[in-house]
C-alpha cells in the first residue's frame, strides 16, 4: 500500500425504516363514547347555543315524565332558567318522580350509553341512555362547572342524596364530589338535576315555551311549571287525573325484520330448535304458523337456531312476508288516545278559540324492522288561528315534541304528499304544506321510533310508517270535511228557515187583517216547505266540569217519522243515571250511545237531554251526532251513521215515501274505499 494512500473509514450501518403501517398501528387506540359525543356533539343536537339549551331541558323532562308514569305518578314537573350572564344560564328540573337510588345517582347522570330502556321493547320516551349525561357532559365542557344532583326515594325513613358530578371523557366514567346526605324538606320522593350551561335564550317557535306548551298537549296528565329567565312563571296545568296505561315489555315482531336481526336474535336464543325459536322469541306466532313458515321456507325445524344459515335466514324471513300474522299486540305501546289527544288540544289552545276540533283517530297498531308502533292524527280548525300562512304542524315520538328538522321528517313529507283541496285547505299545485287557519297534530307512538338522528328531530322515512301516516291523516282530513260541509248546508237551510218563518206568518197576518179572518196555522205549511228532519243541538254549562247537553229533533215532513240518533260520549264522563230520557237504547264499552225515536209525527218535535260529568265532560263536541233509518238527504243537523261503527240493523235508509232499503251494500263501499286509500 503507497504511504500517502488514506484508509477508509468503514460505511456506517443503514438505518432500518419503519414500515408506514406499522407507525399508523402504534397511533390507533379506543375512542371513548365519551370522547367522540364530545367531539360531535352536534350529533346529539347540541349544535347551537339556542339549540343547547332547549336539548338539555328536553332531555331531563323527558326522562322526568318516564320516570313518573313507570311509578304511576302524575307527573309535577319544575323547570327554572336563570340567566348568569349573556351566554351562561343555570337551569334547573325538579320532578315528583320515584327517585333514583344513592348508588345509581353517578352513573344515571355521568355516563353516556348506560340506562334500563335500550334493550326494553317498550314504549318510553329516553332510550339509549345518552340524553341527560350528555347534557351533564356539554355543561361541563362548555362553562367547567359540576352538576348537581339531588333525589330521594320513597319512604318516611329514607333521607335525600346529593352530589356534584363530572365526566371523565376519557373513560367515560364520573367523578363525584360533595356527595352528600341532607333532609329535602317538604319532599316525599323526587329527583332534581340542576347544571350551568352556554346558551341563548329565545322566544318563539323553536323556544323552550313552545316545547313545554306542546308537551302539555300530549301529556294532559302533566302539571308543568316554568320560570322563565325574566322571572315570568307559567303554568301548564293538569288537564286531566287520568293516567296513561302503562305499556308491557314485548319480544319482537316478525314482520320487516332484517337479516341481521334475525341472525342476532337467533345466535342469542336460549331454544334448541328453530321452530321452538321462532314461537317463543317472537310475537304473534303460533306453532301453526312456525310450521308454516318453516315449510314455505323450507327449513328444517328441528335443527339449532344458532346453525341458521345466512341463506336460510333470507328464506325464513321471504316466507313471513307470504304467511299472514297478527299484528302487533298494542300493550306494549301507550298511544294518547282520541279523547286524550282533543282534551290536551283544547286545554292548551283554548286561547285561539278553534270552530272546529276535528275527532281525532288512533290507527291499528303495524310494524316496522320488527318495531311495533302507532300513528295518531289530530286537526284544529278555525277561529283565531292565522288564515293566510301555511297550516302549523305538530309533531310528537312518544309524546315527545318535534321542534326541529321539520323537512327532513316523515310526518311533514306524508303531509305534504297529501292534496289537501278536497278537505277544504288551500294547496298551491295539490302538494306542499296547506295554506289556512288549522293546526295538524302527529302522533308516532313505538318501541324503537325510528329518528333519523341521536339527536331525535325527525322521524325517518320508512314506507311502512309514512303510508300509515297518510291514512291516519285522510281519516282525519274526512272528519274535518265532513264539518265544514255540514256547517254549509246547515247555514244555507238556517237561512231558508228564518226567511219562511219570518214572512209567511206576515203574510199570514196581513191576509187574515185584510179578510176578517183569524190568522191560520201555518205548522203543516212551514213543514211542507222545509222537508227535513232537523236535529238542533245546544249545549249547558253546568259547572267547571258538567254539561248538558240537548238535542232537539223537529219532524218538518209530511209523514211520521222513525228513526236512531247515535254519540260516541267520552266514556270517562258518563253516568249512566244521567241518561234518563225514554228514547234512551243503550251504551256500549266504547261510550257509543243509541236513542230511538219512533212516529215522530208533522210538525212536532221532541227533546233527548243527557249530562256528562268529569274532565272528558268539555271533549264531546254536540255537533257530532248521526242518525240511521232515514234518507240523508232529508236530515239537517247530523251525519249518516258511519259503517264502522259495527251495529247491526241500523244501516237502513229510508224514502221519501217511508219505505225501508238496505245499506250494507253501499257501507261497504265506502269502508273497502278508505281501505284504498
Amino acid at each position: 500500500m503507497p504511504s500517502d494512500e488514506v484508509p477508509k473509514e468503514p460505511a456506517a450501518p443503514k438505518e432500518k425504516k419503519t414500515a408506514t403501517a406499522v407507525k399508523l398501528a402504534s397511533k390507533q387506540q379506543e375512542i371513548s363514547v365519551t370522547e367522540f359525543f364530545e367531539k360531535n356533539k352536534q350529533i346529539l343536537g347540541f349544535d347551537s347555543r339556542s339549540k343547547s339549551l332547549l336539548m338539555g331541558i328536553k332531555e331531563a323532562v323527558d326522562n322526568s315524565l318516564d320516570a313518573c308514569e313507570e311509578a304511576g305518578f302524575l307527573p309535577d314537573i319544575q323547570v327554572s332558567i336563570e340567566r348568569l350572564n349573556d351566554e351562561d344560564y343555570r337551569i334547573r328540573i325538579e320532578d315528583n318522580g320515584p327517585g333514583i337510588v344513592h348508588k345509581m345517582m353517578p352513573n344515571v347522570f355521568g355516563r353516556l350509553l348506560y340506562g334500563s330502556r335500550f334493550h326494553a321493547l317498550r314504549q318510553s320516551r329516553g332510550q339509549q341512555g345518552i340524553g341527560i349525561s350528555a347534557t351533564v357532559m356539554y355543561g361541563n365542557i362548555t362553562t367547567g362547572k359540576p352538576a348537581h344532583v339531588m333525589s330521594k326515594i320513597e319512604g318516611d325513613d329514607e333521607v335525600a342524596w346529593g352530589m356534584d358530578i363530572v365526566i371523565d371523557t376519557k373513560t367515560n366514567r364520573p367523578i363525584v364530589t360533595n356527595d352528600k346526605a341532607f333532609t329535602w324538606e317538604g319532599k316525599e320522593h323526587g329527583t332534581s338535576i340542576e347544571y350551568t350551561i352556554k346558551g341563548r335564550y329565545i322566544t318563539g317557535k323553536q323556544s323552550v315555551f313552545e316545547y313545554l306548551k306542546d308537551t302539555a298537549i300530549v301529556n294532559p296528565h302533566a302539571e308543568i311549571t316554568f320560570h322563565d329567565p325574566d322571572g315570568t312563571r307559567y303554568v301548564f296545568e293538569r288537564a286531566t287525573d287520568i293516567m296513561p296505561p302503562k305499556p308491557k315489555e314485548i319480544k319482537p315482531h316478525p314482520e320487516g325484520m332484517e337479516i341481521g336481526d334475525l341472525l342476532k336474535y337467533a345466535s342469542n336464543s336460549q331454544q334448541k330448535t328453530v321452530r321452538a325459536f321462532l314461537k317463543n322469541d317472537f310475537s304473534r306466532i303460533t306453532d301453526r304458523i312456525a310450521s308454516e313458515i318453516l315449510e314455505k321456507a323450507k327449513v328444517d325445524g328441528e335443527k339449532k337456531p344458532e346453525k341458521l344459515t345466512r341463506d336460510e335466514a333470507i328464506s325464513i324471513l321471504d316466507a313471513i312476508k307470504t304467511v299472514k300474522i297478527m299484528a302487533p299486540p298494542t300493550d306494549c305501546l301507550s298511544p294518547i288516545g282520541d279523547t286524550l289527544i282533543k282534551k290536551g288540544l283544547m286545554h292548551v289552545l283554548d286561547g285561539l278559540r278553534p270552530e272546529y276540533y276535528a275527532t281525532p283517530v288512533t290507527r291499528s297498531p303495524k310494524a316496522v324492522n320488527g318495531n311495533p308502533f302507532v300513528v295518531e292524527a289530530g286537526i284544529v280548525y278555525g277561529g283565531d288561528i292565522p288564515s293566510d300562512g301555511q297550516v302549523q304542524i305538530l309533531r310528537f315520538a312518544n309524546r315527545v315534541p318535534l321542534l326541529y328538522q321539520q323537512g327532513a321528517c316523515a310526518i311533514t313529507k306524508a303531509i305534504s304528499e297529501m292534496d289537501w283541496r278536497r278537505y277544504g285547505l288551500e294547496q298551491r299545485g295539490g302538494k306542499g304544506i296547506p295554506f289556512g287557519p288549522a293546526i295538524i297534530l302527529v302522533h308516532v307512538a313505538s318501541t324503537k321510533v325510528p329518528f333519523t338522528s341521536e339527536g331525535k328531530e325527525a322521524v325517518a322515512s320508512f314506507p311502512e310508517l309514512q303510508s300509515e301516516i297518510g291514512l291516519a291523516l285522510r281519516l282525519c282530513a274526512r272528519n274535518l270535511k265532513s264539518h265544514l260541509n255540514k256547517m254549509e248546508r246547515k247555514n244555507k237551510t238556517h237561512a231558508k228557515f228564518e226567511i219562511v218563518q219570518e214572512i209567511l206568518p206576515d203574510m199570514a197576518q196581513k191576509a187574515a187583517a185584510h179578510l176578517g179572518r183569524p190568522v191560520p196555522n201555518l205548522d203543516m205549511t212551514i213543514t211542507r216547505i222545509m222537508n227535513v228532519v232537523w236535529v238542533e243541538p245546544s249545549v249547558k254549562k253546568l259547572g267547571k266540569k258538567e254539561r248538558e247537553i240537548t238535542y232537539t229533533v223537529y219532524n218538518y215532513t209530511n209523514t211520521p217519522r222513525s228513526f236512531r240518533l247515535h254519540a260516541q260520549v267520552p266514556k270517562e264522563a258518563v253516568n249512566l243515571t244521567l241518561f234518563t230520557n225514554p228514547a234512551f237504547l243503550d251504551m256500549n264499552d266504547e261510550g257509543k250511545a243509541n236513542w230511538e225515536i219512533t212516529d215522530l209525527q208533522p210538525s212536532k218535535n221532541t227533546v233527548i237531554t243527557f249530562e256528562l260529568k268529569g274532565d272528558m265532560a268539555d271533549t264531546f263536541d254536540a255537533d257530532d251526532i248521526f242518525f240511521s233509518g232515514l234518507n240523508p238527504a232529508m236530515v239537517m243537523g247530523a251525519e249518516q251513521l258511519p259503517g264502522d261503527w259495527g251495529i247491526k240493523g241500523m244501516e237502513i235508509t229510508q224514502t221519501d215515501e217511508g219505505d225501508f232499503v238496505d245499506d250494507d251494500e253501499e257501507e261497504e263501499t265506502e269502508v273497502e274505499d278508505l281501505g284504498d286509500e
